[in-house]
């Protein structure tokens, strides 16, 4: 058989698989399963959309607390914003079906090293599959077989969170047993397999500590043990290391912006290639006015550490500083992830000011942000980002490793040496101790108005270090919201999310060379004149202010938000029509679908 033969073999397969949910009854005869999976390549062309299936190919626009857009977010806006679907909603099971079906006929192969190779790769997927459904569902029912229409777990009640998670355990375990270890920054590996469980046992682990549900089998203790093994096993025997050129200035801006993935930090990466026509959006999504107009808050921005370690918010008058003020002399990760005074476009001369049009807080991120001479000289259209996007990278190893330990409570100097203390260190960052970090815990981080209420305990200074060491080492990452979650800090999305301060109307420098680059004017009055490029904003119309005529950028001024509801929301709703087929799935607590039976 040709390659050719192969891939429409794999083609149609995928394509009659795609479609097909856990209630298709179409008959897998059709597509003739058993005279297909007979060698390694029909077993890697039929894993193949795995990856494309499973991977987040857009974290960066992901909205929290801390990055916004010009759309709120359902999530952001709560309330009646959140509504139980007929259908979609993440309750798709296509995936999952595929994967037991590899499993199901993957000894019709005649090579054992690859029936190995591809079950291992197999249970991989699976953990990862689930735990999206246990994050966003909880209690889900677990399949680890092929159904067929008359089966009856079809129609079974959903499974303890407890099962489903002992089940992704031996899953991930296997598939560390079984993966190789050699570097392969676009394949998965028994490293990826290492950081997908250090990852999903740290979720679990932490949401168990503060959400304190009523389940039987392990406590959190265990899985954060479990999470903190497998992080230290990839630290201490994995090949990799963080991204350096010995530029703290540069390096993680350029981490996220190169063409290719650093093999050095990106355990597993999604492909992006110009001349595959492979693209995504994170550089026009920054750039260009139509895109989003992302931005992020003032909330996060005082997080970031000034250069000399200390605390932002500890100095007199941080609440009303002008935004060059501000961000002077901070932790430099703040001028790589917004456009802060000297700000260019790599490869570029022209110093850019944050484009208020462009940015709903005025705090532009430049993230992900390319060579604008990349893709042909297309990146800044739509659709035209070339830079590879990371799955797993070491740095977040190194924080959920020192997470771990902290909740656990075995946290040392040492812990943090080898794992925060390296992510400070790439950027000049003085070390975070953690005796001085227990003795006082930073009040911003555990105010009401700006941080984490429920961190208590011996070690809660150095929780909260971390968490701000994660909130700004993975930004724009697609976790945060995630994180607000699993630590039942749900309430975070209710704190204020603020842009850039104002004092008055007038011309602001935002660049710090002396020039004005906007002018607020209070509606009403006339239009001053300005130069070309200088952004001219009419208070009230073209920006809103917390003030009449001064204060924080607030966007979202006249949109109606609802509180963030501690019953309903931490969970999503399951659809309506899963539940009218399966009489047996109860609702989320919270999500009234009408249903009753």
């Amino acid at each position: 058989m040709t390659m050719k033969q192969y891939i429409i073999i794999a083609i149609a397969l995928m394509i009659g698989l795609t479609a097909c949910d856990m209630l298709d009854t179409k008959p897998l005869s059709q597509i003739s399963p058993a005279t297909y999976f007979k060698t390694e390549t029909d077993l890697q062309l039929f894993s193949n959309t795995f990856y494309n299936n499973l991977l987040d190919k857009s974290p960066y626009d992901d909205q929290s607390d801390l990055y916004i857009q010009q759309n709120l977010s359902d999530e952001m806006i709560g309330g009646n914003k959140r509504t139980v679907p007929n259908s979609g909603g993440g309750w798709s099971w296509g995936d999952l079906r595929k994967m037991n079906t590899l499993l199901a006929y993957i000894h019709q192969c005649d090579d054992e090293a690859a029936i190995v190779k591809y079950t291992a790769l197999t249970r991989f997927f699976r953990a990862y599959f689930y735990f999206e459904k246990v994050k966003r569902f909880g209690d889900v029912p677990w399949y680890d077989k092929e159904l067929g229409s008359a089966d009856e777990d079809l129609y079974k009640p959903r499974d303890s969170r407890e099962l489903v998670m002992t089940k992704m355990i031996e899953d991930i375990d296997y598939a560390i047993d079984n993966l190789s270890s050699k570097v392969s920054t676009y394949r998965v590996n028994k490293w990826a397999a290492l950081a997908l469980k250090a990852r999903f046992c740290l979720y679990e682990g932490t949401y168990r500590k503060y959400h304190q549900p009523d389940l039987e089998g392990n406590d959190y203790a265990y899985y954060l043990e479990q999470a903190a093994n497998a992080a230290e096993e990839l630290i201490s025997e994995g090949p990799y290391r963080l991204y350096s050129t010995n530029n703290p200035a540069k390096d993680y801006l350029m981490l996220f912006a190169q063409e290719n993935a650093s093999v050095d930090e990106y355990i597993l990466a999604i492909k992006f290639d110009y001349s595959l026509g492979i693209y995504h959006n994170a550089t026009a999504h920054t750039v260009v006015p139509t895109q989003g107009r992302p931005g992020l808050t003032r909330k996060v921005i005082n997080t970031y550490l000034k250069k000399d370690g200390t605390a932002f918010t500890d100095q007199p008058g941080w609440q009303e500083m002008a935004f060059v003020d501000e961000v002077r002399d901070r932790d430099p990760r703040l001028a790589q992830s917004i456009r802060t005074p000297g700000y260019t476009r790599i490869g570029k001369s022209e110093v850019l000011p944050p484009d208020l049009t462009g940015s709903v807080t005025g705090y532009h991120p430049v993230k992900f942000v390319q060579d604008p001479t990349a893709s042909g000289g297309n990146v800044d259209r739509n659709d035209r980002s070339t830079c590879d996007l990371p799955v797993f990278r070491y740095g977040e190893v190194l924080l959920n490793y020192a997470e771990a330990k902290a909740e656990l409570g075995t946290l040392t100097q040492d812990n943090l040496d080898i794992s925060i203390n390296k992510l400070r260190g790439r950027v000049g960052m003085p070390n975070l101790n953690m005796q001085a970090a227990n003795a006082d815990p930073d009040w911003y981080l555990s105010s009401a108005q700006y941080g984490y209420t429920n961190v208590a305990g011996s070690n809660k200074g150095v929780i909260l270090e971390i968490r701000r060491e994660r909130a700004i080492e993975l930004a724009q990452e697609g976790f945060r919201f995630d994180d607000l979650v699993r630590w039942k800090a749900g309430y975070a999305i209710d704190q204020d999310i603020y842009g850039m301060y104002f004092k008055q109307p007038g011309a602001y420098d935002l660049t710090g060379d002396g020039s004005p680059d906007v002018i607020l004017y209070e509606q009403g009055t006339p239009k001053p004149s300005a130069p070309a490029g200088v952004q001219v904003l009419e208070i009230g119309k073209d920006i809103l202010l917390t003030g009449e005529n001064r204060g924080y950028i607030y966007y979202h001024k006249n949109i109606a938000r609802t509180k963030f509801s501690e019953v309903r929301d931490y969970l999503y709703p399951i659809p309506i029509n899963e539940r009218s087929l399966n009489k047996n799935l109860t609702q989320n607590p919270g999500w009234d679908d009408g249903l009753n039976f």
